[in-house]
C-alpha cells in the first residue's frame, strides 16, 4: 500500500515537472539582497545542528537511513507538487511532518534544506538566493511547529493520528504563514505598511493552503500508520517515535 502511494505521487510529480511553475517558495532574485542575506543567516544555525544530530543518530543506529532517506523522499515529492490555485499562482505541500515527527526538528532542517536545493537547481522551484527564506518558512519553523503541536497533543493524550494530523496540518500552514511575513517585510505596502502587506499575501496563501494542509495531514496519518504496522523495529529506536506508542 505504501508502494502504492509513493507511486501515484511520483507519477504525479514527474507528469508536471517540466511545466513552468510560480510554486509559493519564494522564486530566485525576489527578495532584495539584505533580506536574503539575513534569512541565510538565521537559518544556517539550524541547518548546522541538524547535521549533528543526524551524524549522531545513523552514528549510533546505521540502519535508520532508510528511514531518513524515506522522510526526505516524501518532504520532495509532496513539496514539489504544483497545484494551481485560483488565486493565479500554485500551491503544494511541504511534506515536513512525517520526518519531523519521526527524527525530530532539527533534522528535517537539514532534509527540508536539501529539498529545496534540489528543487531549486533541477525544478526552477524557488532559487538560491531565496533558499535560506525557503528553507526557515518550510525547514526550521515548519518541524518546530509541527513538533511543539505532536508535543503538546500526546501531553494531553489527544489520540496518535490526532495528534499527528494536527501536527502535520497545522505545521504546513505556519509555514506559509511564515512565507507571508517575509515577504510583507521585504515589500511593505505603501499604504498600510507591513500589516496591509502580510493580509494580502497570508489570503492569496490561505485559499488553497488550508485544504492542501488538510490533505497533508490525512496522508501523514497514512504514511505513519504503515510504517508504525510494517517496521515498528525501527520506529522503536527513534525517541521521537515513544511519544506515539
Amino acid at each position: 500500500m505504501s508502494s502504492a502511494i509513493f507511486l501515484s505521487l511520483t507519477s504525479y510529480f514527474w507528469a508536471n515537472s517540466y511545466r513552468p511553475a510560480y510554486a509559493m517558495h519564494i522564486m530566485e532574485g525576489y527578495l532584495p539582497f539584505g533580506w536574503s542575506v539575513f534569512w541565510w543567516a538565521v537559518t544556517i544555525p539550524f541547518v548546522a545542528v541538524g547535521i549533528k544530530s543526524i551524524t549522531k543518530k545513523l552514528k549510533e543506529n546505521p540502519e535508520l537511513k532508510t528511514m531518513l532517506g524515506l522522510s526526505g523522499a516524501f518532504a520532495f515529492v509532496l513539496s514539489a507538487l504544483k497545484i494551481p490555485s485560483v488565486t493565479g499562482s500554485c500551491s503544494h505541500p511541504t511534506g515536513v511532518g512525517l520526518g519531523t515527527i519521526l527524527f525530530g526538528p532539527t533534522v528535517m532542517s537539514v532534509l527540508g534544506t536539501i529539498v529545496l536545493l534540489f528543487q531549486s537547481l533541477l525544478l526552477a522551484h524557488g532559487g538560491l538566493t531565496t533558499l535560506g527564506a525557503n528553507a526557515f518558512s518550510m525547514a526550521v519553523v515548519g518541524p518546530l511547529l509541527t513538533y511543539g503541536i505532536f508535543k503538546l497533543g500526546r501531553k494531553v493524550n489527544v489520540p496518535v493520528a490526532v495528534s499527528i494530523f494536527l501536527a502535520a496540518m497545522l505545521g504546513d500552514l505556519g509555514t506559509y504563514l511564515v512565507t507571508s511575513v517575509q515577504l510583507a517585510l521585504a515589500f511593505p505596502a505603501e499604504i498600510g505598511g507591513f500589516a496591509a502587506s502580510f493580509a494580502k499575501f497570508a489570503s492569496v496563501f490561505g485559499l488553497t493552503q488550508i485544504p492542501l494542509a488538510i490533505i497533508e495531514g490525512l496522508l501523514t496519518v497514512i504514511v505513519m500508520n504503515l510504517l508504525r504496522k510494517y517496521h515498528l523495529t525501527e520506529l522503536k529506536l527513534l525517541p521521537t517515535m515513544k511519544e506515539a506508542n
